[in-house]
């Protein structure tokens, strides 16, 4: 994009609109990736099934936050837990060993923003294109994919914690 104008980089995605990727059971939405915003952010449309919980995982090189739309997520970050509903934003700073899980009986869809960007790469690596706007159908996730991918993309994959 070196050289385009302002204008030349303003763009508009409505709803339904973005690359879409099933990752690890979720679906994820592209709204802003790295070609677009100058590497500056990624922000992600995020929908998640009840119950859904990634592996804990420290980001090296990014900043991870959500806002939620819908639903609830339970977030753990290094010694702090907190239970955040639509409305509530969350800011998860690179180097600190984080996981989540969808709360309720419900599905949760946020908005999240990492950066500086390249999460979508991350997640475009691990998963595939979504064959369709929906969840997932329920499958196992490719854990030596998983964890190829999160290396090359310096996420280091923790193991539970004790009593988890």
């Amino acid at each position: 994009m070196t050289g385009l104008s302002d204008v030349q980089r303003s763009f508009v995605l409505h709803s339904g609109q973005g690359d879409a990727t099933w990752f690890l059971g979720t679906l994820m939405t592209v709204k802003a990736g790295d070609a677009a915003t100058r590497s500056a952010y990624t922000l992600i449309e995020f929908q998640a099934p009840s119950g859904f919980a990634p592996p804990r995982h420290i980001h090296h090189d990014e900043d991870e936050a959500f806002y939620i739309l819908e639903g609830a997520l339970r977030i753990e970050c290094g010694d702090q837990t907190w239970t955040i509903g639509p409305g509530a934003f969350v800011f998860l700073p690179r180097g600190i060993p984080h996981t989540f899980t969808v709360e309720g009986d419900s599905p949760m869809r946020a908005l999240q923003l990492t950066s500086p960007a390249g999460f979508e790469q991350f997640a475009a690596e691990v998963g595939e294109p979504a064959a369709a706007p929906t969840l997932p159908p329920p499958a196992a996730p490719d854990v030596q994919k998983l964890l190829a991918a999160a290396q090359k993309h310096s996420i280091q994959i923790l193991p539970p914690r004790a009593g988890s």
